[in-house]
């Protein structure tokens, strides 16, 4: 093994030049474009299906419930990561999201099994937030049953 005869300055300047350069302004754009065009698919398929027929409160729903497949599908073929690298929070927060933190962690464990992988693994991403977000609307629910 090499001995490295760096002091501490030195040192930190090598991690220095060799980590990438983080431009918090480009993140930021590149979250908010992207996460808006997810939002704009969103939104052409509610007008999709609110122009076949469906009442707004119809195509609602059903919006939701495409956007969660096409979600899952990108990260099934790998594209939504691909995405993910270059918009950052711009995928995490829209509900294509969610599909995703499903998603991946059942890819990840299917080969130790369908009932100990998939089946114990699939919501360790989204398993939490789940959870919490059902005890938020308990909690809610009882405050507003009891004062209102």
């Amino acid at each position: 093994m090499p001995q490295i005869n760096k002091t501490p300055n030195e040192y930190q300047k090598m991690v220095k030049n060799a980590h990438p350069s983080d431009s918090k302004v480009k993140n930021f754009i590149s979250a908010y474009v992207i996460g808006g065009l997810i939002c704009v698919v969103g939104e052409i398929i509610t007008n999709i299906l609110t122009a076949q027929g469906l009442a707004l409160n119809e195509a609602g729903p059903l919006m939701s419930v495409s956007m969660i497949f096409i979600g899952g599908l990108l990260t099934g073929i790998g594209v939504y990561d691909e995405i993910a690298q270059y918009a950052g929070a711009g995928t995490i927060v829209p509900i294509t999201g969610f599909a995703n933190a499903i998603v991946s962690p059942a890819m990840e464990y299917k080969q130790d099994g369908y009932i100990l992988g998939l089946g114990a693994k699939m919501y360790s991403v989204a398993g939490p937030v789940l959870t919490y977000g059902m005890l938020s609307a308990f909690i809610v629910g009882i405050i507003k049953l009891i004062f209102i």
